[in-house]
């Protein structure tokens, strides 16, 4: 049986500085006026709003669906999916497609927003914890905050936000009951 290993105060202090170091790519984009980021590897591509078809007696938060390359993609829309009010389609309304872990792989999903403004590196030093009060969002939504030249950015969770689970709970309690 081998000694443990033991790393020097210098050796550790360094793989901290490395490690706090590392950045992960976020997408920044704008909904109802407020930042918000997701992690860059979730997202699949981002195109320009138009042609959705709407699904009837589907929840309120998707928008209809998308053909993608002729494959049929659901758009949520993130505002109603927070509790607010639906996001009013403007020049720059974007939709971000995404692919969601679920619990059979990955799904493809969209999200409608006002817009995508850039891709932002950030360190693991520079994200704070989600706050525990204050936020009109539900806590398991946000990864974290992001300080990002003065200002903050709110850091999705794309596995709670877009919980497929979730979701097909929710359109579950939305379909229609027999009449009997």
């Amino acid at each position: 049986m081998g000694a443990p290993m033991r790393l020097d105060k210098r050796v550790r202090g360094q793989a901290n500085l490395e490690a706090s170091a590392q950045k992960t790519q976020y997408l920044a984009f704008d909904l109802n006026g407020e930042a918000f980021a997701m992690d860059i590897r979730c997202i699949k591509e981002v195109i320009q709003y138009g042609a959705l078809t709407a699904v009837p007696l589907m929840p309120d938060f998707i928008r209809g669906v998308i053909n993608l390359r002729g494959a049929v993609v659901p758009v949520v829309d993130l505002s109603v999916r927070f509790g607010r009010t639906p996001t009013d389609v403007a020049r720059r309304t974007c939709v971000v497609i995404l692919e969601v872990p679920s619990e059979g792989g990955t799904v493809e999903l969209g999200i409608l927003v006002d817009n995508v403004s850039e891709v932002l590196d950030i360190a693991e030093a520079d994200i704070e914890p989600a706050p525990a009060f204050g936020s009109a969002l539900r806590s398991e939504f946000i990864a974290g905050v992001g300080k990002v030249g003065g200002r903050f950015v709110i850091l999705l969770d794309v596995a709670h936000v877009l919980s497929i689970e979730e979701m097909t709970a929710l359109a579950s309690s939305c379909a229609p009951t027999e009449i009997g």
